[in-house]
């Protein structure tokens, strides 16, 4: 029969949603540029953009959901789904490597700006750095749990416990909400502010995109959450779960690096604020 399907293939019909999205991607970076220069309509431009985004991806994804629920999603188009989320992380990864790779060079080699940071690290500039083993470690202690009970609920999803993958989603979002608040509060009581030198520049701009991965990850898992109260998620076909919990399992061991590189041997043997 022409035309019929023979392969475990999923060809995708001509759409406009990757073409919006790209533009409004456009339009969102063009007005933060704008934004950030302060020019007229900057605010404006962004905001038009990210609702452009917030709209593709709703209407995107629910075609994705809906793709999978026909039977579109076979073994190998799930396979290639799962391809496309490492190749995702490991862009992820090289995106942290960069925050890394500055803290080091400006703490590893001092001399170097030394008209910036007076030869030593941390910076003359700054009086006091963050108590380590405060509320770092309060936090890595609740990101450590989070990724158990999502491990709980995904083991429970594998086994058909419904409750159990609804409980454990929950007290995974609950600890990321948790994570988020203690942060913003530590950022409120920093000794030291973002831009004024490199140290706060590093810092922040490394555990500030972190945090934002957080809430990421967080409506990753509301979004999770919703679709197994629907009863979407089956112990064969739960990609979407899946992807959540890598994404997740991800920020946890990034996290894990940055409390030990920038919190505990950046600011060692310096003035605890």
């Amino acid at each position: 029969m022409a035309g019929a399907k023979n392969h475990d293939y999923h060809i995708l019909p001509p759409d406009v949603w990757p073409f919006v999205g790209a533009m409004s991607a456009l339009t969102m970076t063009s007005g933060g540029v704008l934004y950030m220069h302060k020019m007229a309509g900057g605010t404006a431009v962004m905001l038009l953009g990210l609702l452009g985004v917030i709209v593709t991806f709703f209407s995107w994804f629910g075609k994705i959901i809906k793709e999978a629920h026909a039977g579109d999603h076979t073994p190998v188009v799930q396979l290639h789904q799962r391809y496309g989320m490492i190749l995702f992380i490991a862009s992820e990864v090289m995106f942290f490597v960069g925050w890394f790779w500055a803290f080091f060079d400006f703490s590893l080699f001092p001399s170097t700006i030394a008209e910036t940071v007076g030869g030593q690290w941390p910076p003359k500039a700054i009086e006091a750095v963050m108590d380590p083993f405060d509320l770092p470690l309060l936090n890595t202690l609740i990101l450590l749990c989070s990724g158990t009970t999502l491990t709980w609920a995904h083991h429970a999803l594998i086994h058909g416990d419904r409750e159990g993958l609804k409980k454990g989603l929950w007290a995974t979002i609950i600890l990321g909400v948790i994570f988020s608040m203690i942060q913003a509060y530590e950022y409120a009581h920093a000794p030291f502010a973002f831009g004024t030198n490199t140290y706060g520049s590093a810092f922040y701009m490394a555990t500030g995109f972190h945090g934002f991965h957080v809430i990421v990850g967080t409506i990753f898992l509301i979004v999770c959450l919703i679709r197994a109260y629907k009863g979407h998620f089956t112990p064969r076909q739960h990609f979407g779960f899946e992807a959540a919990a890598w994404y997740w399992h991800f920020v946890d061991v990034v996290w894990l690096f940055l409390f030990v590189a920038i919190y505990v041997w950046g600011g060692w043997g310096y003035k605890i604020h």
